[in-house]
């Protein structure tokens, strides 16, 4: 029997773990490279594998109606570590899937370090990857170490690999006042643990909202040298720079009143609220919704502590803002996410231009099936486009170039969560399953629905199965 030779993966975050096991997985031996903690970096606490250093959210686990959700359907169907450990360790979080990010990482840890396939070397890898290594996935994510990000800044001729993204503080539970604050998710929505109260809310009147902003814009940021200005991703701000595009970007964004009711005073409509939710087990520990900042520690509790229900909060992590680094990809990458000046190096997670856990996870899922193909003498298509992953795909490999600027220059390709949007569209239904006419109002939901078994029917054929039944949460991780 021929021995196969090693897949090599950069970096023990969600995607290079999720790569590494799908890799194993199919029979193929993997070394897992992650220099923590011979090397540590400024967001990390831990050496764990897959450490959560934002938020502990994988957002919706809606699959019907939200395409996050649908992308973990898929991902439990593809038989994802990443998933298995997020369902056994989730916490309250109303319709979201939120995890106690301790016990998560040391889950997804102790399975990679059981698996027989799969050999875990702790230590950086310090520029490009030696020449004997013939397969690679980099999967080292937003804080990719400055050697390592400047050969593959040269690899691709790239004026910059780089943009920041923020952290939100860690409150400890006790401390939080429940006289003026109050448990209960938007709309009353359960998630996926059936907690329909699984966020707590912080109500400001309009003259508390008014003087919050103001410390907001006044407080001391983090500042940066001149030649480490480069952008931000849209889908994590801070708070600041929220509230600089304007005084009610806040109220319409993270601080929403909609949805909820204090229940001590049903009839007074809250200007704005703050939300925190759940971020361990053990509900000790809580995180504020949406509130990245780049204010300096030392302003930090002065400013939050404004907030009602929070003016003797006690934080068990202050907010950050750290560097982060992803490709050109449709530049760079292939279809198999290989680089075209590099075949032999594959990329996954958010170093490729996708935001978010989920998404990370998803391409290094890809980056492992493809390689380990690659490795057994076969060829591995991507996912059908109609597919989330697929979607995924597609739009770190080229499908963004569909909305170049009519001036003739390239558009700039920005990180992108998953969305409706990245799958080919379909006309909304016009019935229901009975036949009877749906209202305007409801197409919108249908059509989403109908997107939905379309992309599970697209990804069980992917899989060399039959389409798919009505997916549940059950049977998408059968």
């Amino acid at each position: 029997m021929t021995t196969l030779k090693t897949i090599h993966i950069i970096g023990g975050g969600l995607a290079g773990s999720e790569a590494a096991w799908q890799a194993a997985q199919a029979g193929v031996p993997v070394i897992l490279h992650e220099m923590r903690p011979v090397r540590g970096t400024d967001a990390h606490q831990t050496d764990g594998l897959a450490e959560m250093v934002c938020s502990n959210s994988f957002r919706s686990d809606d699959w019907r109606f939200n395409a996050v959700g649908l992308l973990h359907a898929e991902m439990r169907r593809c038989g994802s570590v990443i998933m298995a450990a997020a369902d056994e360790h989730q916490v309250p979080a109303g319709g979201a899937l939120a995890v106690d990010r301790d016990r998560f990482s040391a889950s997804v840890t102790a399975r990679l370090e059981a698996h027989p396939l799969i050999t875990i070397a702790r230590e950086e890898v310090a520029g490009l990857p030696p020449a004997e290594w013939d397969s690679v996935i980099v999967a080292t994510g937003p804080l990719t170490s400055p050697s390592l990000a400047d050969a593959i800044l040269a690899l691709s001729g790239e004026g910059q690999l780089s943009f920041f993204d923020a952290i939100a503080p860690i409150i400890h539970f006790e401390s939080i006042d429940m006289d003026q604050a109050w448990r209960q998710s938007r709309y009353d929505k359960e998630g996926p643990g059936g907690d329909a109260a699984a966020y707590i809310n912080c109500p400001m009147d309009k003259a508390q909202y008014e003087a919050f902003i103001d410390a907001l814009l006044d407080g001391p940021k983090a500042e940066f040298k001149e030649w480490e200005h480069v952008p931000y991703f849209d889908g994590c701000l801070p708070i600041e720079v929220m509230a600089e595009r304007g005084r009610e970007t806040l109220r319409h964004g993270p601080m929403k009143p909609v949805g909820l009711t204090n229940p001590r005073d049903p009839m007074v409509k809250a200007h704005a609220i703050v939300q925190l939710r759940q971020d361990n087990a053990l509900a000790t520990l809580w995180n504020m919704v949406g509130f990245q900042t780049k204010l300096k520690h030392g302003a930090q509790a002065d400013v939050f502590r404004m907030i009602p229900g929070l003016q003797n909060a006690q934080f068990a992590r202050l907010g950050g803002l750290h560097r982060n680094t992803f490709l050109n990809s449709p530049r760079l990458l292939d279809r198999q996410l290989r680089m075209k000046a590099d075949p032999r190096l594959r990329f996954a997670g958010q170093v490729t231009g996708v935001e978010g856990y989920v998404e990370s996870a998803a391409i290094g899922l890809l980056a492992g099936r493809f390689a380990a193909a690659e490795r057994l003498g076969e060829t591995l298509e991507a996912p059908p486009e109609t597919t989330a992953l697929g979607a995924l795909v597609n739009h770190i490999t080229g499908g963004h170039l569909e909305a170049a600027p009519t001036d003739g220059k390239t558009a700039s390709f920005q990180p992108m969560n998953i969305n409706y949007g990245l799958l080919p569209p379909m006309e909304a239904p016009r019935v229901d399953a009975e036949g009877r006419k749906l209202p305007l109002k409801e197409r919108g939901r249908a059509k989403k629905q109908a997107m939905s078994q379309r992309a599970l029917d697209a990804l069980e054929l992917w899989l060399g199965g039959e389409a798919a039944a009505p997916a549940t949460r059950e049977t998408a991780s059968a």
